[in-house]
């Protein structure tokens, strides 16, 4: 390996778009109206409350976008505008985000490849997440033209299908099939906040192009409009396919089902045919999911390696281009994780969900504190025609990332913030290493144009 070789510019906007919809749409939309049935129909209001902040949150990243357009994206922001731990500390937290969400995607995934296979015992899904996993990284390891070609395939093939389960369902839903408003046994206030922990991990990926922006192409233009257009794709076939779902399958059934979607086609077509095509698509999604995000466990890290901000190793590129020392040691670590759900959690889906919804909510509100930062300040080049639609922008993505964190939970946000605290002796090293022993110097980026 050489930690000289070139970054590629390999994924036009096309690919881009495919990535951001190909990391947000994973196995989890497929899994998650079980989990909603579970708290309400109440849930279907907190879609629509996190669709709105994850659209302010997409159009934020668009404008950070064309301030810094560098690799890493969330810690490049953070680390600009607020200095190296909290720079630090967020691209910490999305590496987090990134292998423990890659193992949720990973529990989701063997319940449908399950659908065929019934490999049942814990041994069999274990066994099926890790093949899995090991997929993803050989894709990654062959460099990133392989990933953006597999994302577009994969992004279509479960697409299309997820859309044809709202738009036809539609005319199949039973209003007797719905979850009464609160199912959750807590308050209304408790049931959102749960709703909204859930669902923030349906939408985490939006920031994906941002992470590799260096191998985006014309990245001042396209991280934006791929961030918008893939989230608002994700947010109309999210909502139409969530109430389809629970239209087409009767609460009781849904709170326990393994493969809500597989259930639903079923219930609308009759027969168990039907169910075993969307199966297949959830398997498709899967991989798909697992591929990008394993992109993306190694690039936030080779990022922060090259400003001295992680260990120097994830900074190494294969000839290929590819960060393989970030690859293994990521799948190592979403391997781990998945093997510890399946034998020290009664609820892995939701367990790992939650702890990855609150390190996601880190980066996403620093993001946001960024943009906050400089549209107040004028640190950097501000367009006072849209300073109002700017702000109103930042601050309601802020209060976004702050609701996640609170809608994680108690014992979401204790094991999360200490695995943040597992980060700060990794910093302390690093400054030692380099022989600083005070605060760094705030880094500097070019500005492109105003945003």
């Amino acid at each position: 390996m050489s930690g000289e070789a070139p970054v590629a510019r390999d994924l036009g906007l096309p690919a881009a778009i495919a990535l951001v919809i190909g990391n947000i749409v994973g196995t989890g939309i497929f899994l998650l109206p079980a989990s909603l049935a579970a708290i309400g129909s109440v849930s279907i209001l907190v879609l629509v409350l996190i669709t709105i902040g994850a659209i302010a949150l997409a159009l934020v990243f668009g404008r950070l976008g064309s301030r810094i357009p560098a690799g890493g994206g969330p810690y490049a922001y953070s680390r600009h505008a607020f200095g190296e731990f909290v720079g630090f500390w967020t691209a910490w937290s999305f590496w987090l985000t990134a292998w423990l969400g890659n193992a949720g995607i990973a529990v989701a995934w063997v319940g449908y490849v399950n659908y065929f296979v019934e490999w049942d015992s814990t041994a069999g899904k274990v066994t099926i997440a890790l093949a899995g996993l090991l997929l993803a990284a050989v894709i990654n390891l062959s460099g990133a033209k392989n990933i953006g070609a597999f994302q577009m395939v994969t992004t279509v093939l479960k697409f299309i299908p997820l859309l044809f389960i709202g738009l036809v369902g539609m005319f199949f839903i039973s209003t007797s099939n719905f979850p009464d408003w609160n199912t959750s046994g807590d308050s209304l206030w408790g049931a959102i906040s749960l709703a909204a922990g859930l669902i923030l991990f349906a939408y985490s990926g939006m920031e994906s192009v941002t992470i590799v922006a260096e191998r985006i192409q014309r990245p001042e233009r396209n991280i934006g409009r791929a961030s918008v257009y893939g989230v608002l794709a994700c947010a109309v076939m999210y909502l139409l396919a969530t109430v389809a779902v629970f239209g087409n399958v009767p609460s009781g059934d849904l709170v326990d089902s393994s493969a809500p979607f597989a259930d639903a086609i079923n219930n609308m077509f009759g027969g168990s045919g039907w169910g075993g095509v969307m199966a297949a698509c959830a398997i498709i999604s899967g991989i798909g999911a697992l591929n990008g995000w394993t992109m993306l466990v190694a690039e936030m890290p080779m990022a922060a390696a090259r400003d001295g901000m992680f260990p120097p190793v994830f900074g190494r590129l294969a000839r290929n281009g590819a960060p393989s020392v970030g690859i293994i040691v990521g799948t190592a670590l979403t391997a781990a994780m998945t093997v510890y759900a399946y034998l020290g959690s009664e609820n892995a889906f939701n367990t790992i969900l939650l702890l990855a919804s609150f390190t996601s909510a880190i980066p996403y509100f620093f993001s946001a504190a960024a943009q906050l930062f400089w549209l107040v300040t004028g640190e950097r080049a501000v367009s006072k025609a849209h300073l109002a639609r700017d702000m109103v922008l930042a601050s309601l993505a802020l209060v976004f990332g702050a609701w996640i964190v609170y809608g994680a939970g108690e014992s979401s946000v204790m094991g999360g913030v200490l695995m943040l605290l597992v980060g700060v002796p990794i910093y302390i090293w690093i400054k030692a290493r380099r022989g600083e022993y005070g605060p760094g110097e705030r880094g500097t980026a070019t500005t492109t144009t105003p945003a």
